[in-house]
């Protein structure tokens, strides 16, 4: 994981922006500290901060081609470049490193945009023809690493991160309100829309061209579901298929010159990523976790079971509403957008615990749940879309019941509120977020609480329509799961969970994070997978634990999904929460902003403090969580954002200067 940035003059040749360049990087030094780089001519400039992962001796960047016509600047791994490198040098490549950087250039000099389909990995990169005068950027296939991008004065900014285009006092730093009502529908927004205006986001599985100062975008890779399925074949035929791809997996993602440790929930996907990765290491695992204070959200029974089973040496870090409260302005920092839940700030918390012991990488279980049918969401589903065939059936609204048998209501009370929720949307099952209704409806409350001109703004525009250019034409022939799964990996997974619990709180402590059940080989077996093989009944994942039997203790195999979540709003309501708190939603500070409604805030505002010593519901929380988030970012980005200062020639490692102006 590194992180870049640089631009490219779309119109004419103007002198190397050096200054800015070197503002750039050092906002994004977070993401790669260990050494900097530099590009620049007359048409480009490419910055690099590194975190060195792999080739630490010689894989600095930016890097070359062999006569310098083309230069690269990279953030991320190619996993399968010990393969690729033999082929490429049968076809007469030179190589003057041992880097997974230097593979991409010359696959791209060999195959042009064909190499990205021969990459297994998870990457952002840039590369400049200087020949040509060209620039062709790209995104893995499902968004693990982040690219943004803006044009401004003829010029095109791209980096990691979007602070790193603000870096230029010229570019205009507002909030997009389409943004906002975006992710106060989906937790996110739908590429390349991004919270603030101007900002684009390249979207997972695409790559970016600019030839003839014209800029093109197309897709190489996106999920694909079969219209139907093979009805023959075994559970444990597919279990097998499964559990040796994951293995394959795993070995790629321990390919590091440096130590590499695992993330264990104590759930089943952590624990069967740390439990794969004992086919490759006599060594004692270093696992990672997180134990809450709030009992409700704690899983460390669950850690300790399975740090004992495998003989890891775990290490630990709690976390209380005071901890939460703490970090949450600099997860705000990082994840440059809203965010609804709090979920992210002890991931930020345990990436620092992870840094703290001398480790930059770590493996972890994330889009198991999104590919193998491991949310509630999809059980939801499948119970609404049997409803919806008989909407006035006594029998099949019962089964939310047993989905969700702790709900702390009486008998009828619960089941009065689950059959009031889900039913809502249940006509539109032909819309293609029919799946996501119910927790559609739950988030877009936060709108309640933009000012009455941003209402009026956005008064014709449907947010509901946001992803529909991406739903495939033979979407509507999708079995229901697979609809469902679809639209959950093409949302959630990409634009919040490997984003804001992802890639920016990791990289926020320098570490990379790696994710087996990701790599497009699993995804694409996983969508060939049927779905009675992922959900039986009310049965999550059953292919998984099939795959894992044997090799983790039976209470976690068997263990029904805890989801990971964290505690919200009350870790914001206590006596001695920090002062940021009781001044960005104050009356003041609400109506300098321009974006909530002081008086409804702070109604709720003083119901999350009356009622702190309960769990608000989902609604409640998720509206103090957005609205606090929304008034941090435009404090951190719009009201006092303050460019760094440039690093000096002599911080950098690589300084190609090409430029006539040298």
């Amino acid at each position: 994981m590194c992180g870049i940035a640089g631009y490219f003059q779309i119109e004419g040749k103007a002198r190397p922006d050096k200054e800015l360049l070197g503002r750039m990087i050092n906002i994004i030094r977070h993401r790669g500290p260990d050494e900097f780089g530099a590009f620049f001519d007359d048409k480009c400039a490419l910055g690099q901060a590194r975190l060195s992962i792999i080739d630490l001796s010689t894989g600095s960047q930016p890097l070359s081609n062999e006569d310098g016509t083309l230069w690269i600047t990279f953030n991320g791994e190619i996993y399968n470049y010990v393969e690729l490198r033999p082929e490429l040098e049968r076809l007469g490549h030179r190589f003057r490193t041992n880097s997974d950087t230097e593979v991409i250039i010359h696959a791209y000099e060999q195959w042009g945009k064909g190499c990205l389909n021969r990459f297994n990995g998870q990457w952002a990169f840039a590369i400049y023809d200087k020949k040509r005068g060209t620039l062709f950027m790209s995104r893995d296939r499902l968004g693990v690493r982040p690219i943004f991008y803006a044009t401004h004065g003829g010029r095109f900014y791209f980096a990691s991160e979007i602070k790193s285009i603000f870096c230029d006092p010229n570019f205009p730093r507002t909030l997009d309100h389409k943004g906002l009502d975006e992710i106060f529908t989906w937790w996110t927004t739908a590429p390349p829309r991004t919270a603030f205006m101007g900002i684009n986001e390249l979207e997972p599985g695409a790559y970016l061209e600019i030839n003839d100062n014209k800029i093109k975008i197309n897709r190489y890779w996106q999920m694909d579901f079969p219209e139907t399925y093979d009805r023959e074949r075994s559970l444990d035929s597919w279990a097998e298929e499964l559990h040796a791809l994951l293995v394959d997996s795993v070995r790629l993602r321990l390919r590091a010159d440096v130590p590499v440790g695992a993330y264990l929930s104590g759930g089943l996907d952590s624990s069967a990523t740390t439990s794969l990765i004992k086919n490759f290491t006599a060594n004692r695992i270093e696992t990672f976790s997180i134990a809450f204070h709030d009992k409700a959200y704690d899983e460390s029974s669950y850690q300790k079971q399975v740090a004992e089973f495998l003989g890891t040496n775990h290490h630990q870090i709690q976390c209380g509403y005071r901890d939460i409260a703490e970090n949450f302005p600099a997860v705000i920092w990082h994840t440059e957008r809203p965010i609804l839940r709090t979920a992210a700030t002890p991931l930020y918390m345990l990436s620092g615990l992870v840094r703290k012991n001398d480790f930059k990488v770590v493996l972890t279980g994330e889009g198991s749940d999104e590919i193998l049918g491991g949310y509630d969401i999809f059980k939801e589903t499948m119970i609404r879309w049997l409803w919806a065939k008989q909407p006035d059936s006594v029998c099949r609204p019962l089964l939310l019941q047993k989905l969700y048998p702790t709900l702390p209501l009486s008998a009828n009370k619960a089941r009065f509120y689950l059959e009031t929720f889900y039913k809502a949307g249940l006509s539109e099952i032909d819309k293609y977020y029919f799946s996501h209704i119910p927790r559609i409806n739950t988030t877009t409350k936060i709108k309640d609480y933009f000012i009455t001109g941003i209402k009026h703004e956005l008064a014709d525009y449907d947010s509901l329509k946001s992803f529909e250019p991406y739903i495939p034409e033979n979407f509507s022939r999708w079995h229901q799961l697979a609809r469902a799964q679809y639209l959950e990996a093409r949302s959630l997974l990409s634009g919040y969970l490997l984003s804001s619990q992802g890639d920016r709180v990791t990289a926020g402590h320098s570490v990379e994070g790696r994710f087996p059940f990701l790599d497009h080989r699993v995804v694409e077996l996983g969508t060939r997978i049927p779905p009675w093989h992922k959900i039986l009944g009310l049965k999550e994942k059953l292919v998984l634990k099939k795959a894992m039997r044997g090799e983790l203790p039976p209470e976690i195999t068997a263990r029904v999904k805890q989801p990971y979540m964290a505690p919200d709003s009350n870790s914001f309501v206590q006596p001695d929460s920090p002062a940021y708190v009781a001044e960005m939603l104050s009356e003041e500070m609400l109506r300098r902003f321009g974006v909530f409604e002081p008086g409804f805030v702070q109604k709720l505002h003083e119901k999350c403090r009356s009622l702190s010593h309960v769990h608000l519901s989902f609604k409640d929380n998720m509206s103090f969580i957005g609205i606090l988030s929304t008034q941090l970012l435009i404090d951190k980005y719009i009201e006092h954002f303050k460019p760094v200062k440039s690093l000096g020639r002599d911080s950098f490692k690589v300084w190609q200067d090409h430029s006539s102006a040298q």
